[in-house]
């Protein structure tokens, strides 16, 4: 899995920490292992003109997806193409107030974002409380595989 990541947040993040969580949930949802990922971390004034401009909504918020190809689990035989995710744009000063709140860390808020925009990119939702439920559930799974591999 090759995820891409640029921080112009201003803020340290755990950038490597966040590319191998990245490459575990696709690895774990069976994506492609050609599949591209990129991660954006930005402030809060290119947040929220991203969030204005794609989701007609004022003001910043913590994570947005933006899909690009239909993605499926790896098949026998399949091709070797490479296949583009998507972006993933977080905002780690948003992340930190939501962390406070939540009684965790930032860098663990982040990594919920991420693990979010991911399930977004490859097709979850939460819509309607059914798929809030498989999602979320998912999500959690997720999170508790990643915090008890070698590489979290």
């Amino acid at each position: 899995m090759s995820v891409a990541i640029n921080n112009e947040s201003g803020v340290d993040v755990d950038e490597h920490g966040l590319v191998k969580l990245a490459q575990f949930v696709l690895a774990e949802m069976g994506i492609h292992p050609l599949a591209e990922l990129s991660v954006m971390l930005v402030d809060e004034p290119a947040m929220s003109a991203l969030h204005e401009q794609f989701m007609g909504e004022p003001g910043p918020t913590d994570v947005l997806a933006f899909p690009m190809d239909d993605l499926r689990p790896v098949a026998d035989g399949e091709s070797d193409e490479t296949e583009l995710l998507g972006d993933v744009v977080l905002c780690p000063t948003i992340a930190e107030t939501q962390a406070r709140t939540a009684g965790h860390d930032t860098a663990a808020e982040l990594r919920l974002l991420c693990t979010h925009a991911i399930l977004h990119l490859i097709g979850y939702d939460h819509h309607d409380p059914d798929e809030e439920r498989e999602m979320f559930g998912l999500q959690a799974r997720l999170l508790g595989s990643w915090a008890t591999t070698d590489v979290a």
